[in-house]
């Protein structure tokens, strides 16, 4: 599977971006998904995750009631809707797909994630 990330960009703080991740494959529906991001000079950190049906979610607790996941099984495409962003949320972001048989289950483990897209920049100034 091929992840493309796209969507990131610079905002000021405040601001809002909607980052994607499209699927090469018709079978994104059969990937728990998760986006990640790395900030320089710090570790990749799982931002959020859905399971394979969209209907548990999970958050890091920097993100809560800021970011949305979501996903749209039929266009194998993913969304991360970002608002009230903040400086520090600046990172590169990336999307990543593990397979599991679980409808309900959401990796949170970055070793499960067997394919990784590219990343986006999302730089957000003060």
């Amino acid at each position: 599977v091929q992840l493309q990330a796209s969507g990131g960009g610079l905002v000021q703080a405040g601001g809002s971006l909607r980052l994607s991740c499209a699927a090469s494959e018709r079978t994104l529906s059969s990937y728990g998904m998760g986006w990640f991001r790395l900030a320089p000079g710090k570790e990749r950190k799982l931002v959020t995750a859905i399971s394979r049906s969209g209907g548990r979610t999970y958050y890091a607790d920097s993100v809560k009631d800021r970011f949305t996941i979501s996903r749209d099984n039929a266009k194998n495409t993913v969304y991360l809707q970002m608002n009230s962003l903040l400086p520090e949320d600046t990172a590169g972001y990336y999307c990543a797909a593990a397979r599991t048989d679980s409808l309900v289950a959401v990796i949170t483990n970055a070793l499960r994630y067997d394919y990784w897209g590219q990343g986006t920049q999302v730089t957000v100034s003060s």
